[in-house]
């Protein structure tokens, strides 16, 4: 049985560990600096991302009906995050704020909300993957150049130090580090080197995963750095930073409690209904941009998904970590390293929670330049030029809304980015539909008006026009029999052509639509 078929008539998630088992290890590298850096750019202590990362990994994969999305902290959140903090006086009340969060997620998903996750474009979904690709590559620039001035959970365009993100990459070509550099060249040869055909039909490069040995090589070359060119050595603020707990009784120290006492606030419920609001948009967004990924096309249910998030916000907020949604990043990074079901997620959150327990100390050796490599790589196959290509060949409808999502999330955020493009989006359905309501064809002085679809009052002034030009002696056919609505603003304007018509001894018939609208077409 092949794979599809397997996936398609099983749940078995421990049947496909060949593959979900590497796909995990990959996120969970992908995910460490992310989770702390989310943590530092949103004021918040970072244990608290490592957490959210865990949360993600272990609560919402098991509850979410999706395979391949991966939650955990949001860099969309960061702002929101960084500001409630601050106005709610402490990170214990808005540990309360993320914990209702979550409850109003719940809430969403049981009243049935996911179903706004049907209303985004495909063109506006893949603009939104093309922007994180782009974004990746763009944030990950001066961190392959070894200037980690930022961290790296900050995707917003503008940062919080007052620089952009082109401002930033200016600055990383004035405070270059050649061992950083080398070190991320390195790795990006080893990724190439590994997604080669005829190599990958090896089995030792089918089993060990490339990041895997991007993070081992950037270790071992820096180590060598170290001892023999020192001037090229990376220290440790060029390396991953995560909190150095010895055991779970110290890891259970580092949990936080929301502070109870604040239920009465009423700011606490609007941060709740903002976060809830916002990460449940992030969500479905992300949801759908995963399936469109998923090689095999398994569509994943948006209202379990709304609950599961929940679930995993209300728990992140009990113990102390960040509110999280389904991410993109972590997600693409999944699809890519060939995972097959949910286990990839999950193993990655149980590294997660060892990692900080058992090797922190080694995690702490892996250069941010090698991991910069992993998410380059991975924001160029979310932005790949045939990409672009194929989006232009399907014309002006579906590109612009298609460019202009990129460009707009690029300058931006996610959630304006995606709003812009929507726009563009229902203005291009709008004229298309607009065009296609009305169709007039001309024989010498015999004219055929033809009604298709719904007419609304948004082609009243195109029927009115077309009406003017009709000259004098004509004979016109108005045909409304495959119409299935039409307004009363376009059944007035059809009155008042017939009622001058004699005046301009114009020969009109009608063929009235067959739908319950008749009464509106009279003659």
């Amino acid at each position: 049985m092949s794979d599809k078929n397997s996936l398609n008539s099983s749940p078995n998630i421990f049947g496909h560990f060949k593959y979900d088992g590497p796909a995990g290890l990959v996120v969970f590298l992908v995910a460490l600096p992310l989770c702390l850096g989310i943590a530092l750019a949103s004021g918040a202590p970072l244990f608290s991302g490592v957490i959210a990362g865990i949360v993600g990994g272990l609560v919402v994969a098991s509850f979410s009906g999706s395979q391949l999305a991966v939650s955990g902290p949001a860099a969309g959140l960061t702002i929101i995050v960084l500001n409630a903090i601050d106005d709610l006086g402490s990170f214990e009340s808005f540990l309360l704020a993320v914990v209702i969060a979550g409850a109003i997620q719940l809430l969403l998903g049981f009243l049935k909300a996911g179903v706004i996750g049907n209303f985004f474009p495909s063109s506006v979904i893949k603009g939104m993957l093309a922007a994180i690709g782009l974004i990746l590559i763009l944030k990950q620039i001066p961190h392959a150049f070894g200037y980690d001035s930022d961290p790296e959970g900050d995707i917003e365009f503008f940062q919080p130090d007052g620089q952009n993100t082109f401002s930033e990459i200016f600055a990383a070509l004035e405070n270059l580090s050649m061992g950083a550099i080398a070190i991320c060249l390195i790795s990006l040869a080893v990724i190439l080197l590994w997604d080669r055909p005829g190599i990958k039909k090896k089995a030792f490069f089918s089993i060990v995963p490339a990041p895997l040995v991007v993070v081992l090589l950037g270790i071992g070359v820096n180590q060598l750095f170290i001892k023999f060119l020192p001037d090229m050595a990376l220290g440790q603020s060029h390396l991953v930073s995560l909190p150095i707990i010895g055991n779970l009784s110290e890891f259970a120290n580092e949990l936080t409690f929301p502070d109870f006492s604040q239920f009465g606030n009423p700011e606490i419920y609007v941060v709740a209904i903002t976060l809830a609001i916002i990460a449940s948009l992030e969500t479905l967004l992300s949801l759908e941009a995963t399936d469109k990924l998923d090689p095999y096309k398994r569509v994943s249910p948006q209202n379990r998904e709304l609950k599961a998030q929940g679930i995993g916000n209300m728990v992140s907020g009990l113990i102390g970590g960040l509110p999280l949604t389904a991410v993109i990043v972590r997600s693409s990074a999944n699809i890519d390293s060939g995972a097959h079901t949910k286990m990839s997620a999950i193993i990655h959150g149980a590294l997660l929670l060892l990692s900080v327990v058992v090797i922190p100390h080694i995690l702490n050796l892996i250069p941010l330049a090698a991991l910069a490599a992993i998410l380059i790589m991975i924001g160029f196959k979310l932005a790949k030029p045939s990409l672009f290509r194929s989006m232009f060949q399907k014309g002006m409808g579906q590109f612009l809304p298609f460019v202009i999502t990129i460009a707009a999330i690029l300058l931006s955020d996610l959630l304006i980015g995606i709003s812009i493009g929507m726009a563009v989006g229902l203005f291009f359905v709008i004229k298309s539909n607009f065009n296609e309501a009305i169709l007039v064809t001309q024989d010498e002085e015999n004219y055929l008006v033809k009604l298709n679809k719904d007419v609304t009052f948004l082609n009243k002034s195109a029927l009115r026009t077309t009406f003017q030009k009709i000259p004098k002696g004509a004979f016109v056919i108005i045909d409304g029999t495959k119409s299935i609505f039409i307004d009363n603003d376009i059944s007035e304007v059809i009155e008042d052509f017939v009622e001058t018509s004699e005046n301009r001894k114009i020969t009109v018939e009608l063929k009235k639509s067959s739908s319950s609208y008749n009464h509106l077409f009279k003659k």
